[in-house]
């Protein structure tokens, strides 16, 4: 069976017979999981083998686990800086904040892999321009050139793992203050002044063979009119056409307010698939993930399907219970003590 275009979640901590039922409708092709999922390494572990046993090839896996804000795992998982510390240590010892990047994206993505995980959606490439509150400290930096080193480092350090990386939100969300997941971000530069900055993350990661990427749900109206994630403009002319990307293209979350602009759920659906997605997630809203999934009963798209393979995990990563004896993860714990200490308070008084 194929994997279909829809990634949805899960209720609780185990699969129950309506889920496992929902999981092998042939328009489903992931599970994203949340912090409600988790109780502990087994207990996920156990999850994702039970979702990996119901299709062959196995249904997708993944989480938000960038760390800082934004790491749905904590419990037991290594507490990971965000990614702004690593731009601030970049300031002053380049070298050192690069190779802590590598070092924390690989701590990231063995321990995901280490209980099934296919896939972190990260890491975020977006330009930190002091606007977003939504974005902040989630990107590694302002400056285009740093966020793409630091990216690269991150990225290198998940592929090491067998972890393929996700960057967002195509093509930049760092220049809106609004945060789409309440309302509609619109972001008025001209293209030439996102195509000089935002773009150069994405360019540059894509021509090292970055594996997907997450549109933005933002509209840009002195380019199209139509937010980022349901344009064939930004979506087919220039991520696939100019910027060569042969990647999976996620959308963000379907029921966010600013997806609302895409019309209703089953509209929505078809609109980013039209626009150029090749996988949808729908979050937190079981009837809209019922309605979807349904209304792509019939879709079947060959390539896209390839694409999503890609996205399987390679591996199994560190067994937990040997991994602190891994000369890797003292490294990264020692990056990351590294990092902690730019934020500790002085005692100079």
């Amino acid at each position: 069976m194929s994997l279909g275009p829809v990634m949805l979640d899960l209720a609780g901590v185990e699969l129950d017979a309506e889920e496992r039922e929902i999981l092998r409708h042939p328009a489903v092709g992931g599970v994203i999981l949340f912090a409600r999922n988790f109780e502990h390494p087994e207990q996920v572990a156990a999850l994702t083998a039970a979702i990996h046993d119901l299709r062959d090839p196995h249904l997708l896996v993944a989480v938000d686990q960038e760390g800082g804000r934004v790491q749905r795992f904590r419990e037991v998982f290594t507490r990971l800086p965000p990614a702004g510390r690593f731009g601030e240590l970049s300031r002053e010892h380049p070298v050192n904040a690069r190779r802590a990047a590598h070092s924390v994206g690989w701590l990231m993505a063995a321990e995901l892999r280490s209980v099934g995980v296919d896939f972190s959606f990260a890491p975020v490439l977006d330009l930190d321009r002091g606007l977003s509150q939504v974005i902040g400290d989630r990107a590694f930096a302002a400056g285009a050139d740093r966020v793409t080193e630091l990216a690269l480092a991150w990225r290198e350090g998940m592929q090491e793992a067998g972890m393929a990386a996700v960057g967002k939100h195509f093509p930049g969300h760092g220049s809106v203050a609004a945060d789409s997941h309440a309302e509609l971000p619109v972001d008025d530069r001209p293209f030439d002044d996102i195509e000089a900055e935002d773009l150069i993350p994405f360019e540059r990661l894509i021509r090292h063979g970055l594996e997907a990427v997450m549109p933005a749900h933002v509209v840009y109206p002195q380019v199209d009119r139509t937010p980022a994630g349901f344009s064939a403009f930004w979506l087919r002319r220039i991520l696939r056409e100019r910027l060569g990307f042969q990647g999976v293209i996620f959308s963000d979350d379907l029921d966010m307010a600013a997806a609302a602009a895409g019309g209703g759920y089953a509209e929505r659906a078809w609109s980013a698939l039209e626009a150029g997605c090749d996988v949808l997630l729908v979050c937190n809203n079981r009837p809209a993930a019922l309605e979807i999934i349904e209304s792509l009963r019939g879709h079947d798209d060959p390539t896209a399907h390839l694409r999503c393979l890609r996205m399987h995990g390679r591996g199994g990563g560190p067994e937990r219970a040997r991994s602190h004896l891994e000369p890797r993860w003292q490294q990264a714990l020692h990056a990351i003590e590294e990092l902690e200490a730019l934020n500790a308070p002085s005692l100079d008084l």
